[in-house]
This record gives C-alpha cells, sequence and structure tokens, in this order.
C-alpha cells in the first residue's frame, strides 16, 4: 500500500515540484505523483473535460484512470510563474503527445494552472485544473511570451 503523501519530504521549490509532477506523469509513476499532493488540504484536481475532484483519495482515482494505458507523455511548455507569502501559482501550455497510428505522432495542446503551497517539509500540489487549449488559445498565449518588454 502506498504511503500518504506527507510521509515523504515535499520539494524545495515549486519549480521543483513542478518537475516532479511532470516526471512522474511521463513515467506513470502514480505513487511519485501523488506523494506531490497535500494531504492537509483539501487539493482540487479538474482534467481536461473531467469533474472537479476533490481530496488526495478522488485525485488518486482519476490519475488512476488517466495513467491506465501507460505513462502520459505531457511537456510543459509556456510557463508563467506568480510567486507570493508561501503560495506559487502556474499557468502552463501543456503540449501532450497523442499515439495515432495512422497520422504518427501529434499534439494536443492543454492550459494548466498549478497551484503549490509551502508547508514546513517544502511545496505541494493544492490544484491542477487543465482544460483544452483552442488554436486561438494557444497561439495567443504563445505570442505573449515572444514579446520582449
Amino acid at each position: 500500500m502506498a504511503q500518504p503523501p506527507s510521509s515523504h519530504a515535499a520539494p524545495a521549490s515549486a519549480e521543483a515540484a513542478e518537475a516532479a509532477f511532470y516526471e512522474a506523469l511521463q513515467r506513470g509513476d502514480l505513487d511519485a505523483l501523488m506523494r506531490l499532493w497535500s494531504d492537509d488540504d483539501e487539493p482540487v484536481c479538474v482534467h481536461p473535460g473531467g469533474p472537479r475532484l476533490v481530496g488526495v483519495a478522488a485525485i488518486r482515482h482519476g490519475f488512476e484512470q488517466v495513467l491506465a494505458d501507460g505513462a502520459l507523455q505531457v511537456f510543459p511548455e509556456r510557463v508563467v510563474r506568480t510567486v507570493a507569502l508561501g503560495c506559487a501559482v502556474h499557468n502552463v501550455l501543456e503540449r501532450v503527445q497523442l499515439a495515432d497510428a495512422d497520422e504518427g505522432q501529434r499534439y494536443a495542446l492543454v492550459l494548466a494552472t498549478n497551484v503549490y503551497l509551502k508547508g514546513p517539509d517544502g511545496w505541494r500540489l493544492v490544484l491542477h485544473h487543465a482544460s483544452p487549449a483552442t488554436a486561438h488559445e494557444a497561439a495567443e498565449l504563445l505570442a505573449q511570451h515572444e514579446r520582449l518588454h
């Protein structure tokens, strides 16, 4: 049986927590993924087109379904970070690799918001909310980050 998230030290930064989150998805490692979630608060997860999942048990079940066919090749592309008072909000453009025997490699674009809170043992994930990005939204987001200020 998997140990609860608090039994392992959390990452030392929100950036490290986010890197561990995407690495766990890419490996299909449910236990590593769940160790990143806060168990002190009621964490929330919304998968693209899915219902709101509240609490570690519901989130674990949701990721079990997502990872049922194996690892998820999702790559964070454009990350906009806001950090204040022990809270980090990352808005991410995710590139999700889709397997398609007829068309070869294709990608879906997903807009995600990941929220991390700093606790006594490090940074934990309290929210992952992901929605399909339209082509217009993806182009707009990519264009925003290519401008010089």
